[in-house]
């Protein structure tokens, strides 16, 4: 028995609150970053622009991925949008090893092969210490924010666990942003005083190697939720307490639950009620178990309750 989806959360205010504050960060960044590159000839500096510009797109896509997966169910999708939000995810991964980490090595590359001496380093030193502060700023709010949803959990497990792509996906962005201005730093820095341009090339590569680490587990994070996720193991026991702690049903054969967005779970559960038990009473027991199961969580949108002997559930 199918339930109507229930109200959404005010999750999302949050999630905006950190994708426009990094998206106003990366902005203002990268247009300092191309000007100081232009001016001073700095080969990380340039790379270091295009990571923001595109760290600037992936915010838009993050958002735009929010706004559709927030559309109402329809007959088409029947429980609605939600993992569209998953999609953009995964292509914001793509664009991070493509967009960043391609062209970063590329121009690492190419000034390492063609180098020439930075022009004008203390112009790099003073965008690279606002932009430091700007991110700063940025990841300050994004650890924030995930701190706020990840209770009592380690960092990774809560990583591994979140079902809300934008809160991990900001944090990883602007942790290797910090990098990223550290080592574009260091080696305009190097690059001066060992009076060796190709320590400036270097750096670029470095900063698309770190690049490429982060869109890798980004795009493993991503395609978890893509494909489809189960709920918390804690809430998917509490689902079988119910169903268990219930004298009419003699045996509960499955609990399956799959996040069919950050913020909506839906719940298919099969158990062998008793044989003596009239339909009548079955379908008003099912609606009390429903009831109670919505209670345990916002986040549970639908659930389907299948009577179905032991026997039966586990044939092949």
């Amino acid at each position: 028995m199918a339930t109507r989806s229930q109200p959404r959360s005010p999750g999302h205010i949050r999630e905006n609150i950190v994708l426009y504050g990094a998206l106003a960060a990366n902005l203002g960044i990268a247009i300092a970053k191309f000007v100081a590159a232009a001016i001073g000839g700095s080969s990380a500096m340039a790379t270091e622009g295009v990571h923001s510009l595109v760290d600037s797109g992936n915010q838009v896509l993050l958002l735009y991925g929010q706004k559709q997966g927030r559309r109402a169910p329809d007959n088409a999708h029947p429980f609605g949008y939600g993992r569209e939000l998953y999609f953009w995810a995964f292509v914001v991964a793509i664009l991070i090893f493509a967009g960043g980490a391609g062209i970063s090595i590329y121009e690492g590359i190419a000034h390492i092969r063609d180098p020439h001496p930075i022009e004008d380093p203390m112009l790099s030193y003073i965008v690279l210490g606002i932009a430091f502060v700007m991110e700063g700023a940025s990841w300050a709010i994004a650890v924030r924010e995930f701190n706020a949803a990840r209770d009592d959990q380690g960092w990774w497990q809560a990583i591994h666990r979140s079902k809300d792509p934008p809160g991990f996906i900001v944090l990883f962005e602007d942790s290797a942003a910090l990098v990223g201005l550290v080592v574009a730093a260091l080696g305009i820095w190097a690059s001066a005083y060992f009076e060796e341009p190709r320590l400036d090339g270097a750096a670029s590569v470095l900063i698309g190697l770190v690049l490429a680490a982060v869109a890798v587990l980004l795009a493993r994070e991503s395609k978890g939720l893509l494909i489809g996720e189960a709920a918390d193991p804690d809430l998917i026991r509490q689902l079988r307490s119910i169903m268990e702690g219930n004298a009419c049903i003699t045996s509960v054969n499955h609990v399956r639950t799959v996040h069919t967005g950050p913020d909506a779970v839906f719940v298919a559960i099969s158990a062998d009620f008793d044989d003596h038990l009239p339909m009548g009473e079955a379908e008003t027991l099912i609606e009390e178990l429903e009831t109670r199961m919505k209670a345990l969580s916002p986040k549970i949108t639908s659930i389907y309750i299948r009577p179905e002997k032991r026997e039966q559930a586990f044939v092949a």
